[in-house]
């Protein structure tokens, strides 16, 4: 007698709608994963992706969410858990924790209320997002966070928001070994610049520095949505669990 197929994995995505999230959500449903994705205003936007989604035959659900408001953060797990109830299943598989925002502030420039909504988004975010989440996450699952190739780099006006960055690599490396006896793997992927709206859509629309940046990868370009979205699914694929508390930058090779 034949056992029956194992259920497809389900992957939570944060930021869904636009940009990198996106291009990552539906990376993973070509893989064969079903989806939950985040927005935070653009519903339409996110009700999009899902639709391409489910013409890929994967299934896919669409929940609010404000990663700079983490007193919302049970709330969303109940929907979470609802959501996955709907598609007879416990638990989900993989957390991309993606959602974010930037800005372009000199370091003497900064002010405290910028500081502190990056920390709100960028890492108490996260952090508590994922405490709130641990409960729905199978054993054996996949937490990916994103950081940044400005982590590892320095560029001028962005001292916030690498530091952000920064602590969600350290995150990345406790969460490793506090969940490690679940078998759950951690690792952060810190892309370079890429050709996406983010910090207002500098690096696709600005023609001086995207060949600033494209003179600075090794690769001779900057970096496209697919190239990130391809390594998300690669990250979260079957046979790549034995990658842990890693750091895995995807920047063609910037600032070498």
């Amino acid at each position: 007698m034949n056992a029956s197929p194992s259920p497809a994995p389900i992957a939570l995505v944060t930021g869904g709608s636009r940009g990198l999230g996106r291009n990552a959500a539906v990376h993973l449903a070509r893989q064969g994963q079903d989806l939950i994705l985040t927005y935070r205003a653009a519903a339409d936007e996110a009700e999009a992706v899902a639709a391409q989604i489910r013409a890929l035959g994967r299934q896919a659900a669409v929940l609010r969410l404000d990663v700079a408001d983490s007193a919302s953060f049970p709330a969303f797990a109940a929907q979470v858990r609802e959501v996955l109830a709907g598609w007879g299943r416990e638990r989900f598989d993989h957390l991309l924790n993606n959602a974010g925002t930037g800005i372009h502030a000199a370091f003497a420039e900064t002010r405290e209320a910028q500081f502190d909504e990056l920390v709100k988004i960028h890492l108490k975010g996260p952090f508590f997002l994922t405490q709130a989440l641990l409960p729905l996450i199978a054993d054996g699952g996949r937490i990916l966070n994103v950081s940044s190739g400005l982590a590892r780099f320095a560029l001028p006006g962005y001292a916030a928001y690498a530091t952000m960055k920064g602590g969600i690599e350290v995150l990345t490396r406790y969460l490793a070994k506090e969940l490690g006896e679940r078998g759950i793997s951690v690792n952060t992927l810190a892309p370079g610049a890429i050709e996406t709206d983010f910090g207002g859509g500098a690096v696709r629309d600005n023609a001086g520095l995207n060949a600033f940046v494209a003179s600075q990868t090794a690769l001779g370009r900057v970096g496209l949505p697919d190239d990130i979205g391809a390594v998300v699914a690669a990250l979260l694929a079957p046979g790549t669990g034995w990658i842990n508390a890693q750091r895995i930058e995807a920047s063609g090779g910037m600032m070498l």
